[in-house]
């Protein structure tokens, strides 16, 4: 017979406390130590069970062709890595309203027409709310079951009694399993929960798709190991006020995690964006100080954004540091190296930093864009509207080659542009652009100044 006792877990990382405790002693979050029933079952003696797995060298195993199904829309099978994976099981998390039940009830719609059965199960939404969206989307979800269930044992019933080729459980904060007395989105029952659908996952080869809730900054909320159960961990991100969604992978088991997916809100749903780049600079003023263009590499593809600066005298005494889309402290660092190095003082002036449709500079490829369109702002003047600013910042204030530097010049020349000012070390040309080599950031702010 089992005997339940308590513990005081954290709602944000699952470090397990003693007692209560007003803060957690792993992630530092306040007030998120909340108690939780843990069955416990007796240690049995006697000797030990033998498992049924045997053990088997590697070259014996015989290598099974990776399957995948396409979800009918291209950048969700882009990000993905070509489709959903039979068996796999994928975390999709975002901010509340971003468009994670409508993107997944797109793609159970697709899927039902291609021929695979889909149960979506909605904790969060009745069916007659969904069929509300499905109606904003048109007649292509009409044909998508649906169940409006928390209980998990429930949903897995239902899967397996449609022989359900792909499950949708909106949300895993939502649903809780009978082996647990705690409430819905509880620490333990997210584990349990997610421990059952892959158990469920993988014994039936049902590919199932869970939305996750976040924090406030941004994480998936729940205990860390939700991550580390999944297959494919998916966050879908972008501004409310704004039409244009980005999807990224930040793990993926059975594909890149570098890819970026994109896509346009609109009345009938979201439509995927095939040429980001274009859609990213078309809002781009052309002469305008403190604005420069920059390609990044997002996995496989080029994507070219606009970066935009702006230097104002402070009227405070200690003067603002705002970054939106780059890390402030990697800010911090192209401004010391501007000074300290180049002669551009910085001390008496607001530093604003924005990168425009939602996306983040990732990588150190950027930093020559970042300090163009900062002397740009400093000086009030453009840089040239057909240029292209890539290379990253050392502390000695040498400009630094990059890699994949073909395809983001290939891109960029697809696009009207016809220089690019890069570190003189790189030696790749691409055919129509002007390749502006600068060994020192002293020449770009000469190079600006011309």
């Amino acid at each position: 017979m089992a005997r339940v006792r308590s513990v005081w877990r954290c709602t944000e990382c699952g470090h397990d406390h003693p007692k209560w405790v007003g803060r957690c002693e792993a992630c530092g979050e306040w007030n998120s130590v909340a108690e939780e029933p843990l069955a416990v079952t007796p240690v049995r003696t006697g000797g030990a069970v033998a498992s049924g797995a045997p053990i088997i060298r590697l070259r014996d195993v015989t290598a099974a062709r990776l399957e995948r199904w396409s979800t009918g829309l291209a950048e969700l099978d882009f990000v993905l890595g070509g489709g959903i994976v039979p068996g796999s099981m994928t975390l999709i998390g975002g901010e509340p309203g971003i468009g994670k039940s409508t993107l997944l009830l797109q793609a159970a719609a697709r899927l039902e027409a291609g021929g695979r059965a889909v149960l979506y199960a909605s904790g969060e939404e009745s069916a007659e709310q969904l069929r509300l969206r499905a109606d904003r989307l048109g007649d292509v979800a009409g044909d998508v079951r649906v169940i409006g269930e928390t209980r998990l044992e429930s949903v897995l019933q239902a899967a397996r009694a449609m022989d359900a080729s792909v499950l949708v459980l909106d949300s895993i904060q939502t649903v809780y399993t009978d082996a647990l007395e705690s409430a819905a989105g509880n620490v333990g029952q997210v584990r349990e929960c997610a421990g059952r659908l892959m158990r469920f996952a993988k014994d039936t080869g049902v590919a199932v798709i869970v939305v996750g809730h976040v924090t406030k900054g941004g994480s998936i909320a729940g205990p860390k190991t939700l991550e580390h159960i999944v297959d494919t961990v998916l966050y879908f991100e972008g501004e409310a006020a704004l039409d244009y969604r980005l999807l990224r992978a930040t793990k993926n088991r059975f594909g890149s995690v570098d890819e970026l997916g994109v896509f346009q809100m609109t009345e009938n749903g979201l439509v995927a964006v095939s040429n980001p780049s274009a859609v990213f600079l078309a809002a781009r003023a052309a002469g305008t100080a403190g604005s420069a263009v920059t390609a990044l590499m997002e996995g496989t593809r080029p994507v070219l954004v606009e970066v935009q600066a702006l230097a104002a005298p402070s009227g405070y005494g200690t003067p603002q540091r705002v970054a939106t889309g780059l890390d402030p402290k990697r800010l911090a660092v192209i401004l010391a190296v501007l000074e300290r190095r180049a002669g551009a003082s910085f001390a008496t002036r607001d530093v604003f930093i924005q990168v425009t449709a939602g996306v983040r500079l990732n990588e150190p490829g950027a930093d020559l864009a970042v300090a163009a369109a900062l002397l740009s702002s400093m000086h009030d003047r453009a840089t040239p509207a057909n240029a292209l600013f890539i290379g990253e910042l050392g502390l000695g204030g040498e400009v630094r080659p990059i890699g994949g530097l073909e395809r983001r010049l290939n891109e960029a020349a697809r696009l009207g542009f016809v220089q690019a000012y890069g570190s003189a070390l790189a030696t790749v040309r691409v055919a129509g652009m002007q390749h502006r080599g600068l060994g020192h950031v002293e020449e770009l702010v000469r190079a600006l100044a011309a």
